[in-house]
């Protein structure tokens, strides 16, 4: 009680003021704020942006969860020393190695937001809250935390602050932030040493560990080592949180039970994902691509299981249902989603150095978004222009 009275103090004695932001944030993130309103029209709902946020963010726990234990499962597996996947070895590795990822999201990323709000004289933004919790869970085990930090600062400034903050950036943050990471550092974003906990520090030794992904084995006609249950409910080496589909699934259900993820997004981007698969596995079947080819092994994979290995149904739950970047119409959601998926796949099998392309996909069509919209809004007037023109016998 004596914190809150403190923190009201501090933001009536500042009220008005540069650091007014800063303090009515702490205040009204750890409390309820006191003001109500009384008169005038007012639209009284339970729902705003900072209950929006904390709603994605618990979907998105369990993903974090498994992603710790799952970190440690796979460093130990790849070594040799396999351990009980609910142990406190799979856990230590991810609290070591996890948690320090989040809490420098969190740390830079609010810093940032703290000080724009103090610089510009607005209330501090809650859009942070969900891109601090996803750019953990899409990045390596082992990225060096000052990449980290340097990707965090780039995409809050760059990918939000220079449009304007929350709701007026056009790029999704969380995938800014992975691509700034993906060109400037490459090595630390793909290949098969940065999956699995210690395999980067331990490359060109003689006790050398792989983390090689089911992407990288198909991409390179390599045998899959791991079973579609593994696959599915992912105990399998991949970006920290995209490896369970069964949690990716439950959350994605939960979002959309509670109203703030689209299901026509989630769902057409899995039809597009589909339909891209099945043009490739029709080629494969008709002799046009021999099994000599680059493209052969993931073009022969079957069209249902490009959903369980990668990024997209993680994409497609968690960044292409951004509220702010994705389209806006109904129609324009299907149109939208359906080329995420669809281009996911194209770009998955055509690049094989690189055998995943959904984050690419998105940010592609966080462009093309508003001008969907526009020619979905286009042709609903024309339409609806058409039915005032009078009847001619």
């Amino acid at each position: 009680m004596a914190l809150k009275e403190k923190l009201h103090t501090l933001k009536e004695k500042y009220r008005g003021t540069k650091m007014a932001p800063a303090f009515n944030a702490l205040h009204t993130f750890l409390y309820l704020p006191n003001e109500t309103t009384h008169n005038g029209t007012h639209i009284k709902a339970a729902d705003d942006l900072k209950r929006t946020m904390n709603t994605v963010i618990l979907a998105l726990v369990p993903c974090l969860l498994f992603g710790m234990f799952n970190a440690g499962y796979q460093h130990y597996a790849a070594l040799g020393q396999p351990v009980d996947f609910l142990s406190w070895d799979s856990l230590y590795i991810g609290i070591i190695k996890v948690l320090p990822l989040v809490v420098v999201s969190y740390g830079v990323g609010l810093a940032i937001e703290f000080l724009f709000a103090v610089i510009k004289g607005h209330e501090v933004e809650e859009g942070y809250l969900v891109t601090g919790m996803l750019v953990p869970l899409i990045v390596p085990i082992d990225l060096p935390l000052w990449m980290l930090a340097v990707a965090v600062a780039f995409g809050v400034v760059i990918g939000k602050e220079v449009f304007g903050g929350t709701g007026m950036n056009i790029l999704n943050p969380a995938l800014t932030i992975r691509a700034f990471l993906f060109f400037a550092y490459p090595t630390w974003m793909s290949g098969d040493k940065v999956w699995v906990h210690g395999a980067v520090e331990r490359a060109g030794t003689a006790d050398a560990i792989s983390g090689e992904t089911i992407l990288g084995s198909y991409a390179q006609n390599q045998e899959v080592l791991y079973s579609l249950s593994d696959m599915f409910y992912g105990f399998i080496p991949g970006s920290i949180g995209e490896t369970s589909k069964l949690l990716i699934i439950l959350g994605g259900l939960f979002l959309i039970f509670t109203k703030v993820g689209s299901w026509r997004i989630m769902l057409s981007t899995i039809i597009g994902a589909l339909v891209m698969g099945l043009i490739f596995n029709g080629v494969v079947d008709a002799g046009w691509i021999g099994e000599t080819s680059k493209f052969y092994g993931l073009m022969s994979v079957p069209f249902w299981q490009h959903l369980i290995i990668g990024s997209i149904l993680f994409g497609a739950v968690y960044m292409a249902t951004d509220p702010v970047t994705a389209s806006q119409t109904n129609k324009g959601k299907w149109i939208y989603g359906f080329l995420i998926g669809f281009i996911s796949i194209m770009i998955r099998v055509f690049n094989p150095a690189y055998p995943e392309g959904v984050f690419l996909a998105i940010l592609l069509m966080n462009v093309f978004a508003p001008t969907i919209d526009h020619y979905v809004i286009q042709a609903n007037i024309k339409k609806r222009m058409k039915r005032l023109k009078p009847n001619v016998a």
